[in-house]
């Protein structure tokens, strides 16, 4: 028995019934406004439909997909299959089902423009939010005419719960990213450098370790034990090798030092002939004592004696030989200047003549200087006691140090201290930098707060004191006999010496 269909079982759109041949067609040319005779959409623009216009969905608050009956489709947009769904679908929260992009399974997708008129059963719910926000210009519509009908209607998915609503993440104006903090250049390093031969030997000469003890108890074990056992040099024997060095040192030119106190008796001509000594056996020579007296002194007495008589007043007469470098020697110099033999120093002795009365002037001491200083590095100077003689000031201005000579005596001390005062008012630079001080005993008992007193006041007015024991092999006033020179004095002088050589 048949039944008269009910408005909502009339064929339409969205039936699943199956359609011929001749009925698609039909349908087509009754869609197509173009198929109109009596319509010309290029002629007759108020007659013409409206051209169709693709646009997205407004973006709206994610929502689930309706619960339709079973058999619909649940997301409302694949009712029809001319329409083109949406590209790049946003992935659904987690919870929920979402259907798979594209067009169903089995459905060709869309070829012709869409469809002038709406599709006939609109969607049951508002379509969902998972699109992705517009990154660039919609696609391009598809050309050309649809293809048809689906075969079959599309699956219908079962219905899921809605999930809570999610904010679209804020698009705000994109910060630019921090600069990365720039790193400063690395230094160019400089290419590495091979050792050279030279760089070599200076290495292992700083490597050089002092050889075994020859003092005291450890030198005598290493004796008795025939050189098995060495022990290592106690702290008085380093000290001493170490002012041997200092002494040995090589100066960048000749240097002289000036022994000064404008009082006699003040141990200038005796700490000259020490000093020379203590250079001359450490250094191997290259040194001369000169007696710069402006009429007569005594190192020429108290030095050893030479074969000739000859001083100072004499190579002035015969200066003349040595002023040019191809005709001067320093085996010419031997019939003026006397060997002191071990000591390994010359002396050069001022005027011994009675029948001389001239004087030695400033031009005189820079003629001799100047000579001395081609042929000897160290040059000592034995200065007399006119400290406002030319000859005295020029050895004071020429010297590269001043050696400050002074006795444990109230009026030898005073006599240095006057001495010190006169050459700072006359203007001398860097007096206390450029002088040191040498203390001797005058006898075996000295006044003990007296010597401290000096010692004090000394070192405030020079860079360092040095003292000097009392030697009876100096108190005769004789040659002076290096050999019989005690122990205790040689060590002070040698002291002293590395002083003035480390000043130098």
């Amino acid at each position: 028995m048949s039944q008269t269909p009910t408005p909502d079982e009339q064929p339409g759109d969205a039936d699943d019934r199956l359609r011929t041949p001749d009925e698609v067609a039909e349908r087509t040319r009754e869609r197509d406004p173009l198929n109109d005779p009596l319509v010309d959409p290029l002629s007759d623009p108020l007659g013409a439909p409206a051209p169709a216009t693709w646009e997205l969905d407004p973006p709206a608050e994610p929502v689930g997909p309706s619960s339709g009956a079973e058999g619909t489709d649940p997301w409302g947009r694949l009712d029809d299959p001319l329409l083109d769904p949406v590209p790049g679908f946003v992935e659904p929260p987690p919870g929920l089902v979402t259907p798979p992009a594209g067009p169903p399974p089995g459905v060709a997708p869309p070829a012709g423009p869409p469809p002038s008129s709406p599709p006939s059963s609109p969607p049951s719910s508002p379509p969902p939010s998972y699109a992705v926000p517009p990154a660039g210009p919609p696609a391009a519509p598809p050309s050309g005419p649809p293809v048809g009908p689906p075969a079959s209607p599309p699956p219908a998915y079962p219905p899921v719960a809605a999930a809570p609503p999610q904010q679209a993440p804020a698009q705000g104006p994109q910060q630019a990213a921090p600069p990365a903090p720039t790193q400063a250049p690395a230094p160019a390093q400089e290419p590495k450098r091979f050792m050279t031969a030279t760089d070599f030997l200076d290495r292992r000469d700083g490597q050089r370790e002092q050889g075994p003890a020859t003092w005291g108890w450890r030198g005598r074990v290493r004796r008795w034990s025939g050189g098995l056992v060495k022990p290592a040099m106690g702290p008085k024997e380093q000290a001493y090798e170490r002012d041997r060095a200092i002494i040995q040192r090589d100066f960048d030119g000749p240097r002289t030092i000036a022994f000064i106190n404008p009082k006699g008796g003040a141990a200038k001509t005796t700490g000259v002939l020490a000093a020379g000594y203590t250079f001359g056996t450490v250094r191997g020579g290259g040194v001369i004592a000169w007696d710069n007296n402006e009429t007569r002194g005594t190192l020429g007495i108290r030095g050893t004696r030479g074969a000739h008589r000859n001083t100072t007043r004499e190579l002035l007469e015969d200066l003349d030989r040595f002023r040019t470098v191809d005709q001067s020697r320093i085996g010419d110099l031997g019939s003026f200047v006397r060997t002191q033999g071990d000591a390994h120093f010359d002396v050069l002795a001022s005027d011994e003549r009675p029948d001389v009365t001239g004087m030695i002037k400033a031009d005189d001491f820079r003629e001799v200087h100047k000579l001395l200083e081609r042929f000897y590095r160290i040059i000592l100077v034995d200065t007399g006691n006119n400290m406002r003689a030319e000859n005295w000031l020029a050895a004071a201005e020429a010297a590269d140090l001043l050696v400050v000579t002074s006795t444990v005596r109230e009026d030898t001390g005073y006599s240095g201290l006057w001495m010190l005062d006169a050459l700072q008012d006359a203007g001398l630079d860097n007096l206390k930098y450029k002088c040191v001080t040498v203390l001797s005993d005058p006898s075996p008992q000295v006044d003990q707060k007296l010597a401290a007193d000096l010692v004090q006041v000394y070192e405030q007015r020079t860079r360092g004191v040095h003292r000097v024991p009392y030697d009876a092999a100096l108190v005769a006033g004789g040659v002076v006999p290096y050999s019989q020179l005690s122990e205790e004095t040689r060590m002070s002088w040698l002291r002293a010496c590395a002083a003035m050589a480390d000043a130098l």
